[in-house]
């Protein structure tokens, strides 16, 4: 998502980001790359994850296809983790592992080593940068009043909408093609942090916790699904995010998306009442049956919830900023839910029986595994 978001500061290098087992992921990868020209950063705190290890030993594979002598791997292999025996005997030089806390959560680790890829995608003065503009808000939550922080005041809106209003889900739409990848950033941020039915004393919660995160960028998401936000049955609060500046600044393009921006938080906040339907369709000539049959269908209620947070350009601080922002937003959530935003064991428990199920696959023996039975 980062090295998506500032693309505009982009070094000469090249990066691929692989994460899906899918062997699709890595082999489309694979093809546009040069094994003698190719630097593989391995990332994983305990250098066991599944997917990550499988798509390690694959990229190693087919760089020792040209290379030939594993020696080489430690030329062209770096580690990201806390796992030292088991970077060396993947045959990584420990001295090209970059260590991290083990309490850093891989969804709150960009600031870590772990962002080590963002530095070299933007640079380091950039990537300083985004550091500071993170601790910027980390400073701001802090120390801020709570009727002017910003993490706690978008925290308390969301819980109004969540758990007073019956809302389910929030949209982010960030109007910036750069920060495509934002809303799906912190659908795992928000999602694995606060999707819990427990609380810290290990008791059934009975009211909502976290919410379904989504989103598209700018006016696609227009043309996709805000008809639902706007008229239909369900409530979705929405975060809309936007640059004053553009850093594409093509013709009336960004004076476009803006006007698209400002048009539709206004449109979600004010509506259009049968009386403000009834007289455009007059003033255009149309009957009074016509006007009767058609004035339901344009009728827009309003007072569909949403913030508008304007920066003024995507750079490397304010991006900082805006995940420190959401980071702390959602930490604040998770307090007053009273439950623990920093595990995951529903995304264990799938772990678990994957790998009891996989011996299962590795051959044509009858598969015992009850997910396996049918269900009626």
């Amino acid at each position: 998502m980062v090295t998506e978001a500032l693309m505009p500061y982009k070094t000469r290098l090249n990066m691929h980001f692989v994460s899906n087992v899918d062997g699709t992921h890595i082999a489309e990868t694979l093809k546009s790359l040069n094994p003698e020209t190719t630097l593989f950063l391995i990332a994983s705190k305990t250098f066991t994850t599944q997917e990550t290890m499988t798509n390690a030993l694959t990229a190693r594979d087919w760089f020792l296809a040209t290379a030939g002598d594993q020696a080489h791997v430690a030329k062209h292999f770096a580690a990201l983790s806390t796992n030292g025996k088991a970077v060396s005997e993947f045959g990584i030089d420990t001295d090209n592992m970059f260590e991290f806390w083990d309490w850093v959560g891989g969804r709150y680790s960009l600031c870590s080593a772990i962002g080590l890829s963002i530095g070299l995608s933007i640079g380091f003065d950039n990537f300083v940068a985004l550091l500071e503009g993170a601790h910027a808000m980390d400073q701001h939550f802090a120390q801020a009043p709570l009727e002017q922080n910003l993490p706690v005041i978008l925290a308390l809106i969301g819980i109004w909408y969540n758990n007073f209003h019956g809302a389910e889900s929030e949209a982010i739409l960030p109007y910036d093609q750069y920060l495509h990848r934002f809303a799906a950033y912190f659908q795992q941020g928000n999602m694995e942090s606060n999707g819990k039915c427990v609380d810290r004393g290990g008791n059934p919660i009975d009211y909502q916790t976290g919410p379904i995160i989504w989103g598209e960028p700018g006016t696609n998401g227009q043309h996709a699904f805000y008809q639902l936000i706007h008229q239909g049955t369900k409530l979705i609060p929405c975060d809309f995010i936007a640059p004053a500046i553009s850093h594409n600044p093509l013709g009336d393009h960004h004076p476009k998306l803006m006007a698209n921006f400002f048009a539709q938080t206004e449109a979600l906040a004010f509506g259009k009442t049968k009386e403000q339907v009834e007289a455009e369709f007059l003033a255009a000539g149309k009957t009074l049956e016509e006007v009767a049959e058609l004035v339901p269908f344009k009728v827009f209620n309003g007072n569909r919830p949403t913030n508008s947070i304007l920066v003024k350009q995507v750079t490397p601080a304010v991006l900082g900023s805006l995940i420190a922002l959401y980071e702390h937003k959602i930490f604040t959530q998770g307090v007053i839910w009273n439950i623990y935003s920093f595990d995951q064991w529903g995304v264990e428990l799938g772990k678990q029986l994957a790998n009891n199920i996989l011996p299962e696959l590795a051959d044509n023996t009858a598969v015992s595994t009850t997910t396996a039975q049918p269900t009626v």
